[in-house]
């Protein structure tokens, strides 16, 4: 045989093999298991759920940031030189507590020359009442015109002025000595300090000496859409407070709080509104500016059917599920209501007690015989 018609045959073997393949490939997918006309397909193991009337709450979900209630930038109220700061940075302080001294020396001789002028007038004033009492006994002895009395008055009111005037400097003076010790304001946690001592200071200074920011109880700042409002409205008029939740990127619950309002008017440029909740903050988790999940619960439906999120599919005709009949998986079509991430709320075409797949479910058609 020569090495023609050697070659002649084996490529009509691989013909003939290929043939063989292509018409093995036809029959398996067009009458194999599951098709019309083939052997009828083993049961698929799949993970089902049975459906069950409870309680649900119902919340709605946005994105917060936590503020703080009280955010003081502490400045001086005179002018002089930082002789001593009596905080630590990071540190909580109290309402009222020594934060920071000014050289109180320029304001204690202030005060000295406003009591020593005060001395003098209201001595003045003394005197001229003394006058003023003779002058009354003179002019009833005519010793005295009525003119000389009149000026005398004239004089004591002068000087009556003159002591308020004093009392006001003085006053003044002893409350710019005040300021040279400077206290917080409020309570909460000190920043870090934006001026050392020994540098001189003004009143009119922005940068401040450190800024105080109130850590418990902490805000937490969220929008709802325009459509969310009725509802957040509604459950608000029952009197009973509202429940809110905040939880961090990752899902992790950091504390409960209530809602204490939402704003007076829609932002027309996004169609939305600011609502703001306050928390206890005990652990100290929320922290200023810090974004996190929020969920406002606004109603809790009674006995509603539960049954998993994952159990519900869709189509071109809407929702389905696959319910376990007899052995088989039977898909019906229904009709959800409120979905949360693990259970899912069903209004129509379910029963308590129908057994549904929640897993397996993308191997599934309808007839297809399953065991769980």
């Amino acid at each position: 045989m020569n090495e023609r018609a050697v070659r002649n045959r084996v490529l009509r073997f691989v013909l003939a093999a290929l043939l063989f393949g292509t018409g093995l490939y036809a029959y398996r997918h067009f009458q194999g298991p599951g098709r019309e006309g083939g052997p009828p397909p083993g049961p698929r193991t799949v993970r089902a759920a049975t459906a069950r009337t409870g309680d649900v709450d119902v919340f709605i979900r946005a994105l917060g940031t936590a503020t703080s209630p009280h955010t003081v930038t502490v400045r001086s109220r005179v002018d002089g030189e930082l002789t001593a700061l009596h905080f630590v940075e990071g540190r909580q302080v109290a309402a009222g507590d020594l934060l920071a001294e000014i050289d109180p020396r320029p304001y204690k001789a202030q005060l000295q020359r406003a009591e020593g002028a005060l001395a003098t007038d209201e001595a003045l004033l003394k005197q001229a009442r003394r006058e003023l009492e003779r002058y009354r006994k003179l002019i009833r002895e005519h010793s005295v015109s009525a003119q000389q009395l009149e000026t005398q008055e004239a004089e004591v009111g002068r000087q009556e002025g003159a002591v308020k005037a004093g009392r006001a400097a003085a006053a003044e003076a002893e409350l710019m000595l005040e300021y040279c010790s400077i206290r917080s304001p409020v309570s909460g946690r000190a920043g870090l300090r934006r001026v050392d001592p020994g540098n001189m200071i003004r009143a009119s200074d922005d940068e401040g000496i450190v800024v105080i920011t109130q850590l418990q109880p902490m805000n937490v700042v969220f929008t709802l859409v325009e459509n969310q409002i009725g509802d957040v409205l509604k459950a608000m008029s029952g009197g009973a407070p509202l429940l809110v939740e905040v939880r961090g990127q990752d899902g992790t619950l950091i504390e409960n709080g209530e809602l204490l309002t939402i704003d007076n008017q829609i932002d027309a440029s996004t169609g939305t509104v600011k609502a703001k909740a306050v928390f206890s903050n005990k652990e100290g988790l929320l922290f200023p500016n810090r974004f996190v999940n929020v969920r406002l619960r606004v109603a809790t439906l009674k006995d509603a059917l539960l049954i998993p999120t994952s159990a519900v599919q869709r189509n071109n005709e809407g929702s389905f599920v696959y319910v376990v009949e007899n052995g088989r998986a039977v898909m019906r079509n229904i009709r959800p209501g409120y979905a949360q991430d693990r259970e899912s709320v069903v209004e129509e075409g379910l029963r308590a007690g129908d057994v549904v797949v929640i897993d397996g479910v993308d191997r599934l058609r309808n007839g297809l015989s399953v065991v769980y």
